[in-house]
């Protein structure tokens, strides 16, 4: 079994694949205005608004901008080079500025447009170097 793909339901897929788009750099592939994905080269992160949610058995199956307990992260090259180009863009709510978590990796959280919260790292001890090594 492989994870492959996270989805997010929001009320404005535009707007939140823009955000996505603007801090991963990767460029969404917008199948319809209530679709798209950001592929990268081990996952995709999907975008679905509230619309889509026809296609699995109904409108309150999801209810978007209320997660409260997951983070998407992202493993990216140099963590504080991320965060310096981010870093005064007004429409991104940072969490916790770059940071070493105890278990190895450099850490920025930050929230997208809906409330999630996502995590772009880098892994900067040994162990956790070893541990995404491809």
């Amino acid at each position: 079994m492989k994870l492959v793909s996270l989805r997010i339901i929001t009320a404005d897929a535009n707007r939140l694949t823009d955000f996505y788009e603007k801090v991963t750099g990767i460029e969404a592939i917008r199948y319809t205005e209530d679709f798209t994905e950001i592929k990268t080269p081990v996952a995709t992160l999907a975008i679905g608004s509230t619309r889509t949610l026809q296609f699995f058995g109904g409108g309150d199956i999801a209810r978007p901008a209320e997660n409260r307990t997951a983070i998407i992260e992202f493993l990216v090259d140099d963590v504080d080079e991320v965060f310096e180009r981010l870093k005064n863009d007004e429409s991104i709510p940072f969490v916790q500025e770059p940071n070493t978590m105890p278990w190895g990796n450099r850490s920025l959280l930050f929230r997208d447009p809906d409330g999630n919260l996502v995590n772009f790292f880098t892994p900067v001890s040994k162990e956790a170097v070893e541990k995404f090594r491809s």
